[in-house]
């Protein structure tokens, strides 16, 4: 086979680290949909749920069964034959996508929905700006799961190997073959170089929009527990 050809050299030492690096990661995912479905079938039972958090929870459990399966369609495409490729074997760019962003979804839903349960809502009156502060933070979360989407696009077709230099790519501060690849929205989620490109733009705009909220929210009375939370946001976006 084309994987067996390319892999010739590997050694037993080497396909074990692989094999018990994905075994950890099945494990892992099974631990954690128990972790999920068993209190919940447990508090159902017992009638500690509302109406509205059965929804919920249902939600929940059934977005961590799609995550597996997910997964699941994800590492299938890596082990399909390609006879007319001889890249090294990788699953599809576009499923490890959809598989991080199904994960980020749960994991964000899931600390929201744990949150809102052990943390009382702030009864805050709802000025002009701290409105705008809201609508500001919204639209910095989707900034942010677009990065982390097309960080995923980065390491499916391992396009952070094909420049290692910054602020420019290379000599270049927009490298020639951006947009090589026909038609051109296909650049976008194919050519290593555009997938790299745009990371790094995201990435850029990002950690500004993080620096922007942050101070923009210095300008309003918070409750004290929002002012750590921008500024964790902001530490871990510097971190990051």
């Amino acid at each position: 086979t084309v994987s067996n050809s390319l892999n010739r050299d590997m050694t037993l030492t080497e396909f074990k680290f692989i094999w018990y690096m994905e075994y950890s990661h099945r494990m892992w995912g099974r631990v954690v949909g128990l972790a999920y479905i068993l209190p919940a079938a447990y508090f159902w039972r017992k009638g500690w749920l509302s109406r509205p958090m059965k929804g919920c929870v249902l939600a929940l459990c059934g977005l961590v069964c799609f995550q597996g399966l997910l997964g699941w369609y994800m590492v299938k495409s890596g082990l399909e034959e390609k006879p007319d490729s001889h890249d090294i074997p990788r699953v599809s760019q576009y499923r490890l996508a959809a598989h991080l962003g199904s994960a980020l979804v749960l994991y964000s839903a899931s600390l929201w929905t744990g949150l809102s349960l052990l943390l009382p809502r702030h009864k805050l009156p709802e000025t002009h700006q701290l409105l705008r502060l809201r609508r500001f933070a919204h639209g910095t979360t989707a900034l942010i799961f677009l990065t982390a989407l097309s960080g995923a696009f980065v390491a499916g077709l391992d396009a952070g190997l094909v420049y290692n230099s910054f602020p420019k790519m290379g000599e270049r501060w927009i490298p020639d073959d951006l947009l090589a690849f026909s038609p051109v929205l296909r650049n976008i989620f194919e050519n290593p170089t555009t997938v790299q490109f745009d990371h790094r733009i995201l990435g850029i705009a990002s950690v500004t929009a993080v620096t922007a909220l942050y101070l923009f929210s210095r300008k309003i009375p918070l409750p004290r527990r929002t002012r750590m939370a921008v500024t964790s946001l902001l530490a871990v976006a510097c971190v990051q």
